[in-house]
């Protein structure tokens, strides 16, 4: 009778570990009323950019520094969900907190997961406008694993303030790539439409990573840690024209696309 049991339970579910894209919101405020704001200029003109993904609640950048004397944020977890969900999204964990936070979430129904690596080094540009100060409007960080032919496909147009990060491989968008977002990753990034946001490829490290764009018009471009900002105007020969950039040594060099 065991081995009936057993083989109808076998034949009814499987256990098995999935790796998922996700959606991470890096928290850099405690106020809900700032967060609300800000979350609504920037998903003004995509409001159905989510499409009900799951988001993890990164609240890593919410904690103090250790000789600072301040005391750790304290958050509404269940109004948190719904100020979430109301941009078609669906809040399934939060990383990055301390105990107090992690106890809360929990209690609101929220699962807590790891921190992971970092995806990618963070170069000083000047912070785009919004109606929130720069330092509180949140991130919101597309997490891909790329799929096993090494390039993940983007066709949707990539916002101020979104990030997608292709770990592992390329990136291929075809939609535009406004101010204020960046498309990260390890190996080469394509665009092909106007890149005026972020672009950095080789986050890993790999120096012989490649940007292309069908119409070159960065705010920030990088390659293996080495980058360059549009405080240093394109030359006319690649502003708004296809152009790819790649690294000569500890420079950029930027080459036009006939």
């Amino acid at each position: 009778m065991a081995d009936v049991s057993a083989a109808r339970t076998k034949a009814v579910f499987e256990f098995k570990s999935a790796t998922l894209p996700l959606i991470a919101v890096i928290l850099k405020t405690a106020d809900l009323a700032v967060l609300a704001e800000a979350l609504d200029a920037q998903l003004a003109d995509s409001p159905d950019f989510f499409e009900q993904e799951p988001v993890v609640i990164d609240l890593s950048q919410l904690q103090p520094d250790e000789e600072s004397g301040e005391e750790p944020a304290e958050l509404d977890f269940a109004a948190l969900r719904g100020l979430l969900a109301r941009h078609q999204t669906q809040p399934i964990a939060v990383r990055g907190g301390n105990n107090a936070q992690n106890a809360a979430a929990r209690a609101a129904g929220l699962s807590l997961t790891a921190m992971p690596v970092a995806p990618a080094p963070r170069s000083p540009t000047p912070p785009a406008a919004s109606p929130a100060p720069a330092s509180e409007a949140p991130q919101i960080v597309r997490e891909v694993p790329v799929p096993a032919n090494g390039t993940l496909l983007i066709d949707k147009p990539l916002r101020s303030g979104q990030q997608v990060y292709a770990r592992g491989g390329d990136v291929v968008v075809t939609a535009v790539v406004s101010f204020g977002a960046e498309v990260i990753a390890d190996g080469n990034v394509h665009v092909y439409a106007p890149l005026r946001g972020k672009a950095i490829a080789g986050a890993r490290g790999n120096t012989e990573a490649r940007i292309f764009s069908t119409c070159m018009e960065a705010q920030l471009v990088a390659i293996a840690g080495i980058y360059r900002t549009n405080e240093v105007p394109l030359p006319d020969p690649v502003l708004g024209k296809p152009a790819q950039i790649r690294l000569d040594g500890k420079k950029l060099v930027i080459d036009a696309i006939p």
